[in-house]
């Protein structure tokens, strides 16, 4: 049927309802009395009844309050048709006809405001064949793949698992197997995507040792679904993946070659080749991955203050900061640069490192941050956007509520308005609740300041705060992927393997990562930020904390490690397109789903089982599935794309 036809039959069937809103049984009910009668009238296909009533109530609960009443009205009526012939119509049409389907946070990423709410479809999936491999060498495994192609890059390391493809020489892999083919002419020199995009299938499975290993997926035409995706159940829109830039970062690839670092920024940000971060955040003066603590605008002892910054300066960002952001834009000339400070100049605090609250140092504070845009400009770097504060319940740089509002609305955005920056000004980044959750939903509530603010940066323990948040109709991005080895409670963490000399950046941090991604999305961010890109082994903070990268460098061997963390990242970030919509799924809660632009549907799954799974994915609506099947290893994930 026609789909203007069957919205009109929908619409239609709202109608005759209107008079009579309480004849149908409501909630979960609906979904049990019309996938009993599409099953009786033979209309279910690759999903059982069961399954479809899980599917159902998934996308009524996904949907508005009034979207929701209007999808059960118009269901109830459907269970009132006599000819089967039109009750898949009618039954598709309810979930995503005339009743509309649930839409996340309206407004584009970074470069612009406003724009339409999800619902669409975004770019193309990454993959393609993989090339043929370089035999390498591994220590404690076997070599995989073939002979050297053209085109790669010098081999990296991986730890615990499988190197990179596809690299001159061979990868040198620490207890575990090569993996991948190495790459052929003009092939991927990170070992391909894997599969073949004539096949309209792809599978990619990560475990200890065995790291982005491409599967076989069996079409399977009977059976029952461990998992069930449903297209036409729609969340929020996908803006991306990124990570941060920071000194230490710099400092510890400064001793590996430069064939390294090149091949570091592109498993970072190459669309083909690596994860294909497209967001990159950058601190504003120091953070806690500086080499020292400073800001830049640091008055020598005994001057008061410098209202029209006369000594403002980038030169120490200079240093190791801006070669690190001018190297990764090498592998992606587009990324969206944004910045948060860490802390503030000296001057513009009290003894107690309160911020400042009279006119004059915020305004001075204010033209510290459009100077900064400024500057960064003069070297060919576009600051998108900007978050005022870093964590401010936790920062040095103490804020109350109403003290940072009204400096993002009366301060800061008059200033860059003033100076014609087309730097956004993000409420962001929060991370303390509730003192930093009170900040974020009192601006959200606030119209004059959401007239500045363009969207909500969030991380750690704001999680909760995501779906309030959303309601102001603009962008929220999770801002910074939790560190790993933290001497506290933690979600998925045993706290008996903290160190207070070393990060572990191990397989279980790996099974952390994918689990603490997951809930996050699934919370409804619309884009997700890794912390650390790059450290040396040892991880250490200003703040004597050792924590995780995705890349690290062994100084002592001056090699370039590939972290079983940044294995996650990829598996989500290479293959979820920007201007991806999240989709419905039922039947399991370690996974989570998208539906490309390009019409492909990417499907993530975990298995924290000890042994390997063999699960069977269907991928479809509530009344039709195609069955797909593949081996989930143990304690991994994999990610599956179906082509359109």
């Amino acid at each position: 049927m026609p789909k203007t036809l069957r919205t009109a039959m929908v619409l239609g069937l709202l109608a005759a309802l209107a008079l009579d809103c309480g004849s149908g049984s409501g909630g979960s009910d609906i979904a049990e009395n019309v996938c009993k009668k599409a099953d009786n009238c033979n209309s279910l296909k690759g999903i059982s009844a069961a399954q479809c009533t899980n599917v159902v109530n998934t996308s009524l609960q996904s949907k508005t309050d009034s979207a929701q009443s209007n999808a059960e009205q118009a269901l109830n009526a459907c269970l009132g048709t006599a000819d089967c012939t039109t009750i898949s119509d009618c039954i598709d049409g309810a979930l995503q006809g005339g009743a509309g389907a649930s839409t996340g946070a309206g407004g584009s990423s970074l470069g612009g405001n406003g724009g339409s709410s999800i619902g669409g479809s975004g770019g193309p999936g990454n993959g393609g064949t993989a090339g043929a491999g370089t035999a390498g060498s591994g220590a404690g495994g076997q070599p995989v793949g073939g002979a050297t192609g053209s085109g790669g890059t010098t081999g990296t390391t991986s730890s615990g698992g499988s190197g990179m493809g596809g690299t001159t020489g061979g990868v040198t892999s620490s207890g575990g197997n090569q993996a991948g083919g190495a790459q052929g002419t003009g092939g991927s020199t990170a070992g391909g995507t894997g599969g073949s995009a004539s096949t309209g299938l792809l599978l990619i499975t990560s475990a200890q040792n065995a790291y982005w290993q491409t599967g076989t997926v069996t079409m399977v035409t009977s059976g029952t679904a461990d998992l069930n995706v449903d297209k036409n159940t729609t969340y929020q829109r996908w803006d991306g993946f990124g990570g941060c830039f920071n000194e230490m970062g710099w400092d510890a690839l400064s001793v590996v070659s430069a064939a390294d670092i090149t091949n570091a920024m592109k498993l970072l940000f190459d669309a083909n080749d690596g994860a294909n971060f497209v967001y990159g955040r950058l601190p504003l003066g120091a953070s806690d991955y500086a080499m020292s603590w400073y800001t830049l605008d640091d008055l020598p002892s005994g001057t008061a203050n410098d209202y029209a910054m006369n000594s403002f300066s980038i030169a120490r960002d200079q240093q190791k900061l801006i070669p690190f952001i001018k190297a990764a834009l090498q592998a992606k000339p587009d990324i969206h640069l944004w910045a948060s400070p860490w802390v503030v100049p000296a001057w513009m605090m009290d003894s107690s490192s309160n911020m400042k609250s009279d006119a004059q140092t915020q305004q001075a504070h204010a033209l510290y941050m459009a100077r900064f845009v400024e500057e960064y400009a003069k070297q060919g770097l576009k600051i998108e956007a900007i978050h005022p504060q870093n964590e401010p319940g936790y920062a040095r740089v103490h804020w109350t509520q109403a003290e940072l509002i009204t400096f993002m609305k009366t301060y800061l955005g008059p200033t860059f308005a003033q100076r014609n920056l087309t730097a956004q000004i993000w409420c962001g980044t929060m991370s303390k609740d509730p003192d930093d959750t009170n900040i974020a939903k009192a601006t959200a509530i606030d119209a004059d300041a959401m007239k500045v603010v363009k969207g909500f940066g969030v991380q750690w323990n704001l999680q909760a705060a995501v779906t309030t948040l959303q309601k102001a109709n603009v962008p929220v991005m999770q801002t910074e992927h939790r560190c790993g080895n933290y001497n506290f409670a933690s979600p998925y963490w045993d706290q008996s393997r903290y160190s207070s000399s070393k990060p572990q950046n191990d397989h279980l941090y790996g099974e952390e990562s994918w689990q603490l991604i997951r809930d996050w999305i699934v919370s409804g961010v619309n884009s997700y930020s890794a912390w650390n890109m790059v450290l040396d082994t040892i991880g250490m903070s200003l703040d004597g904390w050792p924590q995780n990268a995705l890349l690290v460098v062994d100084r002592s061997t001056k090699k370039l490690i590939v972290t079983p963390a940044y294995y996650v990242f990829r598996h989500f970030s290479q293959y979820i397109a920007v201007g991806a919509t999240r989709i419905g799924t039922s039947g399991s809660n370690d996974a989570f789903a998208f539906k490309n632009p390009d019409g492909s549907i990417v499907v993530q799954v975990y298995n924290s089982g000890a042994s390997s799974k063999k699960m069977t994915v269907g991928v479809g609506s509530a009344l039709s599935q195609s069955l797909y099947q593949f081996d989930v290893p143990a304690h991994g994930w994999g990610t599956l794309r179906v082509l359109p």
